[in-house]
């Protein structure tokens, strides 16, 4: 019996939904994510690529995309930063993030 998606399927998901929800259409070009744990707590660091094109509503998502609920199944977002952003037609962005299951 399967537990469906994984922590970082379910991630890319909800960036996705949370870029629509702010009229950015974003595909998802590179995703890759490890699992990590310390004494307490036990999650994934995930580093993705994302594709857009260029615009005030980009650059607002953005800037608000570090502080945004993003909810994910199983999983707190402890941390999410905009690694780079590479400006072009598309606009290229690395996204880093840390999970933390719950």
């Amino acid at each position: 019996m399967s537990r469906g998606p994984d922590a970082g399927t379910l991630l890319e998901r909800a960036i996705v939904a949370h870029a629509a929800r702010n009229g950015v259409a974003i595909t998802v070009t590179e995703a890759a994510w490890d699992r990590w744990a310390s004494a307490t707590f036990a999650g994934a660091r995930h580093a993705l690529t994302l594709q857009a094109r260029p615009g005030d509503a980009l650059d607002a998502w953005l800037a608000a995309l570090p502080e945004a609920e993003l909810p994910v199944r199983r999983t707190l977002v402890a941390d999410l930063t905009i690694a780079a952003v590479r400006r072009g037609d598309p606009v290229s962005v690395a996204i880093e993030v840390l999970t933390v299951d719950e």
